[in-house]
């Protein structure tokens, strides 16, 4: 059944002609005069358009609209598919297949724009979206590469719009518990941090299906694509798959990373790492030949981030990020029938007194041994978001209602984009093992970049020891897109 819209839920531009202003005198008319007990305003309700409505983008646009205080004004999606859930449940909202008609047609009729696409198509529709003046939030991970988080980043203070990302943990209760124990000294001085997956569930460290399929219907598969080369259309690619591909996903990090990662960020105030390694997990194509299968990221990995010295930590910081199952060695203060991190995810905070770990998302967070979880108390320092995880998305309802700078946001992209760039940093130490060249006597390949320490200039944004994983810093689009500010 359709979502029952408001009968009184005139766009707010409609309100303000129709409310009787003139020179002569005006008179504020009370809300409940307006509407009845609890009514809102047409003038307090934000117009959200969303970019991405199936899947992910579906629940996204219903958490706005369960906010009470958010109309979903326009849809578009590439996929009718994926789009007819959201369909039925906002009929009154106009539905587009491409972002930009929409932006273009409808851009005084919209206040906010909620993107949910997959990665390689963030960038370019959130940066148009800002430059129209809208408020935006942004699904994990913010962008694909890291010159694009960085470029969302300067645009957040340069269009002076509310930015928020969908990593709804940011505004759940535990991670403000890790932060509170922390810097009570309950631990010590984190030094280490581990953070783990059982991420991938899609398929990685494949090749790509050489067997061209018949494009669905309902889908155009052009519009798909936007910024990502042109390639035939295949099976099983959408609408999940595509996360194990470089042109379209970022892996595990990129699914998981913003989840796992983000309660070191806001314990340790993380900013920029300085270094990265990694090693991964391989595929034989036989029992003596290694798979090389440079578009799609690989099975498992291990991932090695330096931090330097922040305002919270007395040293440099070591990340540690496993995935495809792999996962540290559990702590001797852990019972052996007690669950380490949430089974499959997790994060670890080893300090100079203690250690303290949590789930996914920040939740169910514990000191180490368990039982000091209940005997320690700290006095509450930091704001809880009303419901939560699940007031992620109301607060940024309400924060751009207010306008920027006037209500507490959870994760704005001057948190999101560094956290972000961290995660795609460590992709390319990931991508830096596919990286092959002829051998100087052509006898097969070598893979210079498989033992190295990638050295990162942060100002410029370049690897300095290793240039030829810099073409993923900033990859080129495809003809009729651009990032421009």
């Amino acid at each position: 059944m359709a979502v029952e819209e408001n009968k009184q839920s005139n766009s707010r531009r409609d309100f303000i002609r129709k409310a009787g202003i003139t020179a002569a005198g005006f008179m504020i008319i009370p809300r409940h005069v307006l509407g009845g007990k609890g009514f809102i305003a047409p003038s307090d309700k934000l117009l959200v358009a969303g970019v991405g409505v199936g899947g992910k983008g579906e629940s996204d646009i219903m958490n706005f609209y369960k906010s009470g205080k958010a109309e979903i004004a326009f849809l578009c999606d590439v996929d009718d598919r994926r789009a007819a859930k959201s369909r039925a449940s906002f009929p009154k909202a106009k539905y587009y297949k491409d972002w930009r008609e929409m932006y273009d047609k409808e851009s005084k009729n919209f206040d906010a724009v909620s993107v949910s696409t997959p990665d390689h198509n963030h960038a370019v529709q959130t940066l148009a979206a800002m430059q129209l003046g809208k408020h935006v939030y942004v699904q994990k991970p913010l962008t694909h590469d890291i010159y694009e988080a960085r470029v969302l980043t300067e645009a957040a203070k340069r269009y002076n719009v509310v930015t928020q990302m969908g990593n709804q943990g940011a505004s759940g209760d535990g991670v403000r518990q890790l932060m509170e124990w922390y810097e009570a000294g309950i631990i010590g001085d984190v030094h280490t941090v581990y953070c783990w997956t059982d991420r991938p569930v899609w398929p990685q460290g494949i090749s790509w299906s050489s067997q061209k399929a018949e494009v669905p219907k309902e889908l155009d598969w052009d519009l798909w694509l936007g910024t990502a080369p042109y390639k035939d259309y295949v099976e099983k690619l959408v609408p999940f798959n595509w996360r194990g591909w470089w042109d379209y996903g970022t892996g595990a990090l990129g699914d998981m990373g913003c989840h796992i990662i983000d309660p070191a960020f806001r314990v340790l105030d993380l900013q920029y790492a300085t270094d990265v390694q990694a090693s991964v997990g391989t595929v034989y194509v036989d029992e003596f030949r290694r798979g090389y299968f440079p578009e799609s990221a690989p099975p498992s990995s291990h991932v090695i981030l330096n931090f330097p010295k922040s305002s919270k930590t007395k040293g440099a910081i070591k990340l540690h990020w496993m995935d495809g199952g792999i996962q540290p060695a559990r702590p001797e203060e852990l019972k052996a029938n007690e669950v380490f991190g949430d089974g499959g995810n997790g994060a670890l905070f080893i300090g100079t007194k203690g250690k303290m770990m949590c789930s996914t998302y920040g939740l169910n967070p514990r000191l180490l041994p368990t039982e000091k979880t209940t005997q320690v108390t700290v006095k509450p320092k930091y704001r809880r978001v009303k419901d939560g995880m699940n007031g992620h998305y109301a607060q940024w309802v309400e924060a751009s209602i207010a306008g920027k700078g006037k209500h507490y946001l959870s994760s704005p992209f001057e948190i999101a984009g560094p956290l972000t760039e961290a995660l795609l940093m460590a992709n390319l130490a990931i991508r830096a093992h596919d990286i092959r060249k002829p051998r100087a006597d052509n006898k097969g390949f070598e893979y210079p970049g498989r033992n190295i320490q990638l050295l990162w200039d942060n100002k410029n944004m370049k690897i300095t020891n290793f240039d030829d994983v810099n073409q993923f810093v900033k990859r080129e689009y495809r003809k009729g897109y651009s990032l421009k500010m």
